[in-house]
């Protein structure tokens, strides 16, 4: 047992050795190498917005905000989408398990689209009286005034998805805009020197390119985050539409869903 510990603690001392050895000579090196200035690049986004004009900051611009815009929406569907699902099982159980009147609604969410159905529904049964029940029959009185409230709920949703499409779809011909002004200025510069050289050439065609990537990387997050937003809407507004069906069919007499 003595001879472990003591092997261990020649291995350690063997380590820390090594490592003091390591340390010293890489100190040494870097001692002995002179300091190099860092490379910097005369064509990256940094000289694009301080030697470009007018147009090509203004390109920049519509970009970053269309950029901003899109994440902004993702944060505030994915809350809206969230207060939707927040509705969970338990909640609607406990509603169907109530006779449905005003006070039945207390066990939904008053900020969910399930609350704002029924709270239509219901209203919709109470208000059928009088000279309307002899020109309307009360399946169609529910069924109107529940599509109508579907409608709202559904257009609620779909707010911002079509600025997200228009992103998606838009920001790639707005970096290729960028791109066609830089290949323009490439040409100028080409026409002023009177000769095609490298140094002439290349600050344009680096902004023209760094336009083009940018236009790209606006548009496939917007892409993408439209064509999620839109299947969790469609997950949502079918499990609305089984909620609205089984309304319906309750308040015309039928037997609650056991859910």
């Amino acid at each position: 047992m003595y001879q472990k510990k003591r092997y261990f603690y020649l291995l350690q001392l063997l380590g820390l050795l090594i490592l003091n050895q390591f340390f010293a000579v890489t100190e040494a090196l870097a001692a002995d190498t002179p300091p190099t200035n860092a490379l910097t690049n005369p064509y990256g986004l940094d000289a694009l917005w301080a030697n470009g004009d007018w147009i090509a900051r203004g390109t920049l611009l519509i970009l970053l905000i269309m950029s901003m815009a899109s994440w902004y929406m993702l944060v505030v569907k994915l809350l809206e989408q969230n207060r939707l699902f927040r509705c969970s099982l338990d909640a609607k159980k406990a509603f169907w398990q109530q006779t449905l009147n005003t006070q039945s609604l207390a066990q939904l969410p008053v900020d969910s689209a399930y609350y704002f159905l029924a709270q239509s529904g219901i209203h919709a049964k109470e208000d059928y009286q009088g000279q309307l029940m002899a020109h309307i029959p009360l399946n169609t009185w529910l069924e109107n005034n529940l599509n109508q409230a579907f409608d709202q709920v559904q257009a609620r949703l779909q707010i911002g998805l079509a600025l997200l499409g228009t992103v998606g779809s838009t920001a790639p011909f707005i970096g290729l805009f960028g791109t066609v002004w830089g290949i323009y200025h490439a040409l100028t510069a080409i026409g002023i020197a009177g000769q095609a050289s490298i140094d002439k050439v290349a600050g344009p065609v680096g902004e023209a390119l760094i336009m083009t990537a940018i236009g790209l990387a606006v548009a496939v997050p917007a892409v993408l985050i439209y064509n999620w937003l839109l299947r969790r809407n469609k997950n949502a507004m079918a499990d609305l539409h089984a909620f609205a069906n089984d309304l319906e069919k309750t308040l015309l007499g039928g037997k609650a869903p056991q859910r």
